[in-house]
């Protein structure tokens, strides 16, 4: 099983489906040897262990403890262990052992598994994680993905529309027919929630002239759940839980923290209270999907896509002792009537796909069907 040194496609995807790209940086598989491994190696100040059986007991050991989803995504760890545990010995090298560890965490198909090493002595970067292609990273390539979005604007325009605007907050762009808003949120993090506040409060101006909302999340990789309930509560009518999460601290099956409970509530001098519809794809992630999670309370909301992709948790971000970075999910999130949607992902209400045959026909068929599923709501009311 060839985990890095394979040629990636603009998503950072291999051949085989798995993905090797951060969200948020790119780890080169540069094509240089490794030199022998010794005991111990210095970088700057910083002293590494470079045993291989120490660096596998401690990953397997960290993931024994704090990672929640053995049983749902079909796997025994201690049987992983059993199983390459012997593979690893005091003289296995770099390369051998980041290739057991990737495949003892293979199986668990999780975005939020990786593995990274250091560019230590004459060593090569590496990356890996457990994560399948999803569907739309499938259907669309990177500059696909820009042309798809190109039609959605246009589209947009085509019914009625002004052009796609910026908003004082990098991450939403917004624009609006005479009677329906319309939002993407491109990610949820990296404002301020100075920013985010005002670029909302200047939305919000038009929700007295509006009948309807499209709010766009497909291709998010994620972000911060506070800035999810931000946004939500400008469009809650009353106070509602949002979702629950507890997180692991220990092994066995109860071993987690008490519930906590986060709830959405109205913010804003004016709030929009009519009917939504939330644009999704299985290429939404992490916190895309907790705002899709904490949004469908609201009685008003649509779901129109496909199902998120269903790694739901913040990342425990860890070092072995050689160096090497490493990442798991660690917390468990329930909707507000205590259902985890871990490994399925958000589901649509209705469901409907984005192909590029889209781009080739000049329209987008999510916005089509989202505005005509708010006009026959007006018709309805």
């Amino acid at each position: 099983m060839a985990f890095c040194n394979c040629k990636l496609d603009e998503h950072g995807w291999n051949a085989a489906g798995r993905f090797e790209r951060s969200r948020k940086a790119i780890y080169l598989n540069a094509r240089v040897s490794v030199t022998a491994p010794q005991p111990e190696a210095k970088l700057g100040a910083t002293m590494f262990i470079r045993d291989p059986e120490k660096n596998f007991e401690e990953l397997w050991g960290t993931f024994h403890h704090r990672y929640p989803f053995f049983a749902l995504r079909n796997v025994d760890w201690r049987k992983q262990y059993d199983i390459y545990r012997p593979k690893v010995t005091s003289k296995a090298g770099d390369d051998e052992l980041f290739d057991i560890l990737c495949q003892m965490l293979d199986p668990l198909n999780d975005g939020h598994v990786e593995l990274k090493t250091q560019a230590c002595d004459k060593g090569k970067k590496r990356y890996f994680t457990a994560e399948k292609k999803p569907r739309f990273y499938q259907e669309f390539t990177k500059p696909q993905i820009k042309k798809l979005f190109k039609t959605t604007e246009k589209t947009l325009v085509a019914n009625g529309f002004r052009r796609l605007a910026e908003t004082g907050a990098w991450m939403l762009r917004y624009c609006r027919s005479e009677t329906v808003g319309y939002m993407r949120i491109l990610e949820l993090e990296g404002v301020k929630k100075r920013k985010l506040t005002a670029a909302l409060d200047k939305i919000a101006r038009d929700f007295t002239d509006l009948q309807g909302f499209i709010v766009d999340i497909r291709d998010n990789p994620g972000g911060e759940d506070n800035s999810a309930i931000t946004i939500i509560n400008r469009f809650c009518d009353r106070a509602r839980v949002a979702f629950h999460r507890r997180t692991k601290v220990g092994p066995g099956g109860d071993a987690f923290t008490p519930l906590r409970t986060w709830r959405i509530e109205p913010e804003g001098e004016v709030r929009f209270t009519k009917p939504i519809v939330l644009l999704t794809c299985d290429a939404v992630f992490s916190g895309g999907e907790v705002f899709a999670l904490a949004i469908r309370q609201l009685p008003y909301v649509t779901i129109l896509g496909d199902h998120t992709n269903g790694i739901f948790s913040y990342q425990l971000e860890k070092k072995l002792p050689n160096g090497w970075g490493y990442c798991l999910s660690y917390q468990q999130y329930f909707s507000a009537n205590m259902v985890c949607y871990e490994g399925k992902g958000v589901p649509a209400d209705i469901e409907l796909l984005n192909s590029t045959a889209d781009i080739e026909n000049g329209a987008d068929p999510l916005i089509t069907a989202a505005l005509e599923l708010l006009k026959s709501k007006r018709s309805a009311a």
